[in-house]
């Protein structure tokens, strides 16, 4: 068995409501409204073809207008997006499709803006149609992170939304990390998809809902953004690396284990249906 491990640059689809902070969209886009939050969409139209690999480019997720772009993009790592798991909890056969990169362009049957549930589920609906996707879960036990409470207990403020209010996780470059209305196990959710190398868990026992700024300095494996070669944080000022801050600022510590995990193993796959 092998296990899908390319690193995904979660920020190049992040295009939605639970979002890592990105260029602004086009003014197309940002004048489409919401598709309303009860609806279930699926691809009305979607165009599927092999990416031109001699072309240089990035790989992504995008909204142009009511299309949604998907360029460049391994198989693998749209199983990852659609179904909100890091790459290590997706185990397959010897098959090389999981690899192989395709452009996808599609136009939702409801008019709107996507949110990113939504959005994950048309990739679903499109992966079982069209890939001929089949699987299951188990639970193994893999090399994780844990999230666990500091000592001298946790330093969060509950927030004042309600429960069924959007969920905001959000960073950028500076770096600072905007979570709200966010569970630990959203936030282990959010952080494992955006910026680190393997899955993360939640073993805090605590079960409210959160608003926090978390600011501190990644490393190179740990963002999108440029390096800093201007060196702009001085060694005064630099914030600490995610380890330390997450300490000293939510009282909350990132602790390397190895525990039982989900994973999707997958039973079938398959080269696209001609469009």
């Amino acid at each position: 068995m092998r296990s899908v491990t390319r690193p995904m640059l979660i920020v190049l689809l992040m295009v939605f409501s639970f979002s890592v902070t990105v260029p602004a969209q086009s003014n197309t886009t940002s004048q489409l409204p919401p598709m309303p939050s009860n609806a279930v969409p699926s691809f009305d139209v979607a165009v599927i073809k092999p990416s031109d690999t001699s072309a240089p480019h990035g790989t992504g997720i995008r909204n142009n207008g009511r299309h949604i772009v998907a360029f460049n993009f391994p198989i693998g790592e749209l199983i990852a997006f659609s179904y909100g798991l890091h790459q290590k909890q997706i185990v397959s056969g010897t098959s090389s499709i999981l690899d192989m990169p395709f452009d996808l362009d599609g136009v939702p049957d409801i008019i709107g803006r996507p949110n990113l549930a939504q959005s994950r589920l048309m990739f679903q609906k499109l992966l079982v149609s069209r890939f001929k996707f089949a699987f299951h879960y188990e639970s193994r036990e893999l090399s994780a992170y844990a999230i666990q409470i500091a000592k001298g207990g946790p330093k969060l403020t509950r927030s004042t939304r309600k429960a069924g209010d959007s969920t905001g996780f959000s960073y950028n470059c500076q770096i600072v990390l905007t979570v709200r209305n966010a569970s630990l196990a959203d936030v282990a959710k959010g952080m494992q998809e955006a910026f680190l190398d393997k899955p993360v868990v939640d073993q805090t026992g605590l079960q409210d809902r959160y608003d926090f700024d978390l600011k501190w300095l990644p490393d190179e494996s740990q963002s999108y953004c440029p390096v800093d070669v201007t060196h702009s944080h001085s060694e005064s000022d630099s914030p600490p690396g995610l380890y330390t801050a997450m300490q000293e600022q939510i009282g909350l510590k990132l602790v390397p284990t190895k525990t039982s995990v989900q994973v999707m193993v997958i039973d079938h796959i398959e080269t696209p249906s001609e469009n």
